[in-house]
């Protein structure tokens, strides 16, 4: 959901896009070999940018590899945008439940391929997106789809000089909330774009704490709990 200039926020909700918001391990696929003949290919700068992109990842080298295919496809047909929505949208349905279904060697590859099928048709998903969960079924790869999301959107950010920031609050923020947050966090960050994800904790009492920057190696908490742990570790030393 774009919530002012250079600014998204990101909705964790199973609804159509509408309302949403690492060496190669194995030889390098093209993206024919994940798409099809049907599809027309960019430069030759396309694929290797995907390359480079993923060559700086460290999770898994079979994520990163599929990730960058499916990067490659979306820049080379322009659609980056189109493909990053629906992986937004795919990561909301992932939860333990859905990736133990796909993740079972007992569950059929046909019914699989019907449920994704299901999914992607409520989620008014590209055709490159489904066909992409489809090879990923075929392939015995449907098990990362979790890290492939999270390599993809990774890369996407990089491209996009997107900072990606995770706000967790003790209550659920409102959109107004989450944009003078996102809008305060690029000042400080200079970043083209800012992407939140929200998370709910309600141990935190009240307010929130921010988490940015390579690995969320970066922290703000303006959290209760935050504050009363200051407060602790400056009275605790004075009375022991």
């Amino acid at each position: 959901m774009v919530v002012g200039a250079g600014v998204v926020a990101s909705k964790a909700v199973v609804a159509p896009k509408s309302n949403q918001t690492a060496v190669f391990a194995t030889p390098k696929m093209s993206s024919k070999a994940f798409f099809g003949n049907s599809v027309a290919f960019g430069t030759r700068s396309v694929s290797m940018k995907a390359q480079k992109m993923s060559t700086t990842m460290k999770a898994s080298p079979v994520a990163g590899s599929y990730a960058g295919a499916l990067l490659e496809l979306a820049q080379a047909t322009n659609a980056v945008e189109a493909i990053h929505a629906d992986m937004d949208s795919l990561d909301s349905v992932c939860d333990d439940a859905f990736m133990g279904f796909l993740s079972n060697p007992t569950v059929i590859a046909s019914k699989k391929n019907e449920v994704l099928a299901a999914v992607c048709k409520e989620g008014q998903y590209s055709d490159s997106t489904k066909n992409f969960l489809m090879l990923l079924v075929e392939k015995n790869r449907i098990s990362q789809l979790g890290a492939i999301i999270a390599e993809f959107d990774t890369m996407y950010c990089e491209i996009t000089d997107t900072q990606l920031a995770t706000v967790t609050s003790a209550v659920k923020l409102e959109n107004e909330q989450q944009f003078l947050i996102a809008k305060k966090l690029q000042a400080m960050t200079g970043a083209k774009n800012i992407k939140l994800k929200p998370v709910v904790d309600e141990s935190l009492v009240g307010g929130f704490v921010v988490s940015y920057g390579p690995g969320g190696s970066s922290l703000i908490d303006m959290s209760v709990k935050g504050q009363i742990d200051k407060i602790s570790q400056s009275v605790l030393p004075a009375t022991v």
